[in-house]
C-alpha cells in the first residue's frame, strides 16, 4: 500500500519512526508525502511539552479530515502522545483507527492489516518492555549521518518530567545489538553516529551493573566507514574521569557534549529534582574544559518554574554569564499533568516565563556571537550538507554542530563537493550562529 508517515517530536522518536518504516517497508508498503495519496496514515506523536501536545493533537485532526473524505482508509496513531491519552483520543476522534503505545510499535505491520479490515485496536504493553528491531531501519536524515538510540525510559523522575510514565523504566540495549546496529548503518554510508537516549551516561547500569558508555564508545570508534561519534544528553552528574578519557583518547569521539542542565539556583534544582547543584556544574564545566580544551558544550534551560523567584533568574543569569556555554537553549516551563511540579504552588504567569526566556537568550545570544567571531582563523573538518540552492556554496557541519540544533559554516567554492563528503576548511568570518569559511 501507498502510505503517509509523520514523525513528530525528538530524535529519539525519529529513530521509532524509522524502525517503524523499516518493518512497514518489509512488508512491501511504499510511502508518499502527499496525503491526498496516502491510503493509511501514520503519526508517531510527542506529548513532552504543552507546544509539542499542542501539535500532535492538531496534526492528528488535520489527518482525520483526509480519513474521512479521502482515499485514506486507516489511520493510526503510535508514540508518547497516544501512550498518554489512549482512551482520550479514542473517545474524541473516532476516525483514529488503531492506536498504539511506545513499547508497542512492532506490532504496527499486524495492527495496519487489521484496521484496514475494520477493526479498530489499542495495544499498550508493560513499559518494561524493550523492543528489538525486526528489520532494517529506513533511515530519514540523508544517509550520511544517524541517531543510535542506546536506551529506552528513564529513572531521574524530575518532577517536572513526563517521559517515565510514557516511556517507562531506564532499559540499556545490549551492547552487542548496537554494534550490529552500528556496523548496519555505516555500511549504508552513515559516517556520523549520534548517540542518544533520554540520558546516555547511565548507558549499562540496568544490565551489566555499571557504567558501560566508555566502553561502548570505543568499540563504536572501532567501526570501519564511521567518522564521527557525538554524544548528547549526559546527565552532568554521571560524567565520569573514565568517560572524559574516552574523550581525549578516540579521534572519532566529536569534543561536543550536550549538559541537560535546566537551572543553577540551587532551590530551583531541589525543586525540580536534580541531584547538582550551581558549584557542582561549575566544577564539572572547569573539569571538561581542562580535560578538553576545545569542547563544544551545549545546555538546554527551563525557566518560569514553579516557585522561581527573580533573585533565581538573575542567578541563573550570572550562571550563563560566568560558563559562557557554546550552544544554549531556553524552555519556558510547561506545566504537565500527572508530574510533582504542576501541582507545586507559586505557579508563575506565561507572561513572566517569556519576559525572562528573552532576557536568557538575549545574553545567550551575545556569548554565541563572541564565540563565533572568535572562531576566525581556525581551521576545521567539516561534513558537507548540501549546496546552497543557485550558488558556488556549500552548506556544512563542524564537530561543534549537531545537525538540526545548532549552526552552520557556508563555504564558498567552485569545487564540486558532495552531501556526507568531509573538507579541511578555514573560518574566515562569522554571521551570527554561523560561521563562514573557504576551501583549504
Amino acid at each position: 500500500m501507498k502510505l503517509l508517515f509523520i514523525s513528530l517530536g525528538c530524535d529519539k522518536n525519529l529513530v521509532d519512526s524509522e524502525q517503524m518504516l523499516g518493518l512497514l517497508e518489509k512488508e512491501g508498503h511504499t510511502f508518499t508525502d502527499d496525503e491526498t495519496e496516502a491510503e493509511a496514515i501514520i503519526i508517531n506523536t510527542c506529548c513532552f511539552i504543552n507546544d509539542a501536545k499542542e501539535e500532535s493533537i492538531n496534526t492528528i485532526l488535520e489527518m482525520a479530515e483526509y480519513r474521512r473524505t479521502g482515499p485514506c482508509r486507516a489511520l493510526i496513531v503510535t508514540g508518547c502522545l497516544a501512550q498518554r491519552y489512549c482512551r482520550e483520543i479514542q473517545k474524541e476522534i473516532p476516525e483514529v483507527d488503531a492506536i498504539l503505545g511506545t513499547t508497542a510499535y512492532d506490532a504496527l505491520p499486524e495492527i495496519l492489516k487489521k484496521a484496514l479490515n475494520g477493526q479498530k485496536e489499542q495495544k499498550l504493553e508493560s513499559l518494561d518492555r524493550l523492543i528489538r528491531p525486526q528489520a532494517p531501519r529506513q533511515i530519514t536524515t540523508g544517509g550520511h549521518y544517524a541517531h543510535l538510540k542506546i536506551a529506552e525510559g528513564c529513572d531521574k523522575h524530575c518532577t517536572y518530567c513526563i517521559i517515565p510514565k510514557v516511556r517507562g523504566p531506564y532499559r540499556s540495549i545490549p551492547m552487542e545489538d548496537l554494534l550490529r546496529e552500528a556496523s548496519a548503518l555505516a555500511d549504508q554510508g552513515v559516517k556520523e553516529l549520534i548517540l542518544v537516549a533520554q540520558e546516555t551516561t547511565l548507558y549499562g547500569l540496568d544490565l551489566y551493573g555499571e557504567k558501560r558508555l566508555p566502553a561502548l564508545l570505543k568499540e563504536l570508534c572501532g567501526i570501519k566507514g564511521l567518522r564521527w561519534i557525538r554524544l548528547q544528553y549526559c546527565y552532568p552528574e554521571e560524567i565520569t574521569k573514565e568517560l572524559i578519557q574516552v574523550f581525549k583518547e578516540e579521534p572519532k569521539l566529536c569534543h561536543y557534549l550536550d549538559l541537560p542542565i535546566q537551572h543553577a539556583s540551587d532551590p530551583i534544582l531541589r525543586r525540580m529534582g536534580r541531584k547538582t547543584t550551581r558549584a557542582d556544574l561549575e566544577q564539572i564545566i572547569a573539569d571538561l574544559r581542562k580535560a578538553i580544551p576545545d569542547i563544544c558544550l551545549r545546555t538546554t534551560l527551563i525557566t518560569g518554574f514553579p516557585g522561581e523567584t527573580e533573585a533565581d533568574h538573575e542567578e541563573l543569569l550570572s550562571f550563563i554569564d560566568a560558563c559562557e556555554f557554546d550552544r544554549l537553549g531556553v524552555f519556558t516551563y510547561s506545566q504537565e499533568e500527572d508530574t510533582p511540579a504542576a501541582r507545586m504552588p507559586d505557579q508563575i504567569p506565561e507572561d513572566v516565563k517569556k519576559d525572562r526566556q528573552a532576557e536568557l537568550m538575549e545574553l545567550q545570544q551575545k556569548i554565541a556571537f563572541d564565540k563565533a567571531e572568535a572562531m576566525t582563523g581556525r581551521e576545521l573538518e567539516v561534513m558537507i550538507e548540501g549546496q546552497v540552492a543557485g550558488e558556488r556554496a556549500y552548506v556544512g557541519r563542524t564537530y561543534r554542530d549537531a545537525p538540526d540544533v545548532d549552526g552552520y559554516i557556508f563555504i564558498n567554492t567552485e569545487e564540486t563537493l558532495v552531501s556526507g563528503d568531509f573538507a579541511r576548511v578555514r573560518v574566515t568570518g562569522a554571521y551570527e550562529y554561523d560561521l563562514i569559511g573557504e576551501l583549504i
